[in-house]
């Protein structure tokens, strides 16, 4: 298990309030008597979360920074709470709080973090990339990059593979290609180095008390500044060279579709804007995919009956071949045990929104203008809703027992109205990467605990080796 991510007590059930209860009847952890929370939150956000629902129930407000600067963060745990938050009154809390504003700032206006009529343009643009037959159509393309995959494993030194690592290459890559077609190794290497240093960047302005401006040349802001260069660079580039000759009007790689994709009134993107998309789909097209895969390897690894199971469905259905879209439904168990990872270690454990107006939510008073956490890592491990939330359990997907759950119980992908556009490629993706994995190699987990890190998505922080044996 995860050295941040510690087992968590079933706590005693306790009635929630009838009525609403004041703003300052929420719990608030004791935090430091100078600046509250604020080392808990950017130093140990997982845990101090965790902890957090587990001593004091599904609605927590933090106190971070010093007396006269301190800075209020609710965190609202509970399904009903999340669906509230996220869907049922969606309009009332919007992605402008202080993470987002950062985010923002630096991968710009995307459809991850823009807003009203910016973001309706851009959906109604995007969203015909992204349907079911389109993103089955990339299928071959996941699939050579899946055998590449297991092509390196075999070559690896003493069989020993880091899962986060490979993973994060193979899932960059993947989105690369679809991306921009051919011009893939610039963009690996850059996007690979430069987002963990963006998203620590914008970790730290998030909970910063004061934000000093970003001009300032402190060498927190030359880290970010470089980061962002670089993948404004990389980007503009490729766009560039696109435009240059001619735009590839042929072409059907993502990049390509995106150019070629008009609004209502039949305008394109213009530079800048499809640079904004392009960097968000880097963002989120490989870190949610690989955090995914690499856990639910990872868990495997360590869990013989479950990695059993795993590997036959694989072997039975792959057969030596190469895998197809079709496939994703034929993989129904190896679909559960990535579902259960993402229960687990959500590539997206902690997500904002700013309320706009005062609301109730499990019967406590929200205030206007409050900066709300929704946390998937630890709603995930709600144990009114997951028996021996610890316990890795693919089971927990059946048909039938998710039928049974309250609906944001779970939810790695979001919900309401801003839910994930790349949901069925992110799936695609690590099912039909999983099912060649299996089917090639057993799997010993090397190290049995890793540390996890919190930037703009959630990464391991620490080896996540694993022993692979080739069969076959």
């Amino acid at each position: 298990m995860a050295t941040e991510v510690v087992p968590v007590p079933v706590p005693v059930p306790v009635a929630g309030p009838v009525a609403a209860a004041p703003t300052s009847a929420i719990p608030v952890p004791a935090g430091n008597p100078l600046v509250g929370s604020l080392f808990d939150l950017t130093r140990r956000p997982l845990r101090s979360y965790l902890a957090a629902r587990r001593d004091h129930g599904d609605v927590v407000r933090f106190q971070a920074g010093p007396p006269g600067l301190r800075a209020d963060f609710y965190g609202v745990f509970s399904p009903d709470g999340v669906r509230q938050v996220l869907a049922g009154e969606a309009a009332n809390f919007r992605k402008e709080n202080s993470f987002y504003d950062e985010l923002r700032t630096s991968v710009g206006n995307g459809l991850l973090t823009s807003q009203d009529a910016d973001y309706q343009r851009q959906r109604r643009m995007v969203q015909p990339l992204f349907t079911r037959r389109r993103v089955d159509g990339y299928a071959d393309a996941l699939a050579l990059e899946a055998r590449s995959l297991a092509e390196r494993w075999r070559a690896a030194p003493g069989g020993v593979v880091d899962a986060a690592e490979e993973t994060s290459r193979f899932a960059l890559r993947a989105v690369a290609r679809i991306l921009f077609g051919a011009d893939v190794e610039e963009a690996v290497a850059v996007v690979h180095h430069s987002f963990p240093v963006l998203g620590e960047y914008v970790k730290e302005r998030g909970y910063a008390p004061v934000r000093l401006p970003r001009t300032w040349p402190t060498p927190s802001n030359r880290r970010g500044a470089r980061a962002q260069r670089a993948l404004y660079g990389v980007c503009d580039r490729i766009i560039a060279e696109r435009a240059a000759r001619g735009g590839d009007e042929d072409a059907d790689d993502l990049l390509a579709l995106l150019g070629r994709a008009r609004d209502d009134d039949g305008e394109r993107l213009d530079p800048a804007e499809l640079r904004d998309q392009v960097l968000v789909f880097l963002l989120a097209g490989h870190e949610t995919t690989a955090t995914a895969l690499a856990f639910a390897l990872h868990l495997l690894a360590l869990h013989p009956e479950q990695r059993r199971l795993a590997r036959e469905e694989a072997r039975t259905v792959l057969a030596g071949r190469a895998p197809t879209a079709a496939d994703l439904d034929a993989l129904p168990y190896i679909t559960r045990v990535l579902k259960e990872a993402m229960r687990l270690y959500p590539s997206a454990a902690l997500g904002g929104r700013r309320a706009v107006e005062e609301t109730v939510i499990d019967g406590y008073v929200i205030p206007a203008g409050a900066q709300v956490v929704v946390a998937p890592l630890v709603t995930h491990r709600h144990p009114d809703h997951w028996e021996a939330p610890e316990r890795f359990d693919p089971d927990r997907f059946l048909p039938e027992a998710e039928r049974a759950r309250h609906r944001y119980a779970w939810f790695p992908f979001g919900g309401g109205p801003r839910a994930c556009i790349g949901q069925h490629f992110s799936t695609l993706e690590a099912v039909l990467a999983l099912g060649v994995l299996l089917r090639d190699f057993d799997l010993e987990a090397v190290d049995r605990r890793v540390a996890l890190a919190q930037g703009i998505t959630l990464r391991a922080a620490s080896p996540m080796r694993i022993r692979v044996t080739a069969e076959g």
